[in-house]
């Protein structure tokens, strides 16, 4: 069952936690450009409202929910309504995939990330920008009953989504990771440091 209620429902406020934590916010993105680099043709999936797909340059974009895709068009996205687990897309048109804070919501994770690789071109890079269920935040998270969003959500650790990956064929490339403290309490970017196991937003690419 796809989890799109509470981002049809409360768009606005999704939306404005990036601007309530505009230095954590900046500070994922900083993660995810290590990665994000030297692609014409790439696609964000869970594009949300295209916080990361407008300044990282993604032009393509697909949300289940009706009203990210609407705000991510307007962000300059062309963005299409679809599932991550049956992407509406031809095989090996991408050279570059891009997940952010998304794989926590899919249904089925090993389906998306088949997907994914079916519509990257040979040798296209997969990222994933994800809170590692093991961290600072992701234990907050865990801990969660009423927040609409993650009250429902399926964190994982790092290496449950290193094995994921290869068990889809994929080989992993490298990790990098930010998110020191509490977002509520980040004022200033962070340092983006290579690795995993002290951030709480961890970036993995993969090919």
């Amino acid at each position: 069952m796809v989890r799109v209620k509470p981002f049809e429902t409360f768009t606005e406020r999704y939306d404005f936690w990036f601007e309530r934590n505009k230095a954590a916010y900046l500070s994922e993105l900083e993660a995810l450009r290590k990665f994000v680099t030297g692609h014409s043709m790439a696609l964000e999936v869970g594009v949300g409202t295209a916080r990361f797909a407008a300044p990282l340059g993604i032009r393509f974009a697909l949300d289940p929910a009706a009203r990210m895709v609407e705000i991510a068009r307007s962000r300059g996205i062309e963005s299409v309504r679809g599932i991550a687990e049956k992407l509406p897309f031809k095989n090996c048109v991408f050279d570059l995939v891009l997940m952010v804070t998304t794989i926590c919501f899919v249904d089925d994770i090993d389906a998306s990330f088949r997907e994914v690789r079916r519509v990257l071109k040979p040798n296209g890079k997969f990222v994933i920008g994800f809170i590692d269920r093991d961290s600072l935040v992701g234990k907050r998270i865990s801990a969660m009953t009423d927040n609409p969003f993650y009250s429902e959500a399926t964190l994982y650790s790092v290496k449950e989504v290193v094995e994921h990956l290869e068990k889809t064929g994929f080989e992993v490339k490298g990790f990098v990771q930010t998110i020191f403290d509490y977002p509520e309490k980040i004022s200033q970017v962070e340092p983006v440091k290579e690795g995993f196991g002290e951030g709480s937003f961890v970036v993995v690419h993969a090919f």
